[in-house]
């Protein structure tokens, strides 16, 4: 019962996400094709939302569930780790049509191919979790 709060808060997040069509492939190949702002409202919309929530975090010295404050540690400047991060994730996103989020909203919606894409991303996941102190970082 301790978990409730985050299971309802995914599942509140999950609708939000399937009644904004952010799970929609057509949706995603519209954003990938550039012939519609949808995505891109979305997307834009989200960071907006995550930088003022990071900002509250830090100037409130904001609690996590176990009571200790929460901290932001400063990320590595390096170009090549997110450019070759982003260029994967891309590129999977624009295979499936799906980023983490929707996949699981899709099997959600009983869409069974999508078990496929879910398998091969907590494939990437345990390939990179193997191959990590062998790659730039």
């Amino acid at each position: 019962m301790k978990y409730i709060k985050y299971i309802l808060a995914g599942a509140v997040f999950g609708i939000i996400l399937a009644k904004a069509e952010v799970i929609s492939w057509y949706r995603i190949y519209e954003m990938f094709r550039f012939d519609n702002f949808h995505m891109f409202g979305v997307i834009g919309s989200a960071i907006a939302v995550g930088v003022i929530g990071i900002q509250f975090i830090k100037r409130t010295g904001m609690k996590d569930m176990n009571g200790q404050v929460i901290t932001f540690n400063d990320k590595d400047k390096s170009v090549p780790r997110y450019l070759i991060g982003g260029i994967i994730f891309g590129l999977g996103w624009a295979l499936v049509g799906a980023c983490p989020g929707p996949m699981f909203i899709l099997a959600g919606f009983g869409y069974a191919s999508i078990f496929l894409v879910i398998f091969g991303a907590l494939a990437g996941t345990a390939l990179y979790g193997f191959l990590r102190h062998k790659l730039p970082h």
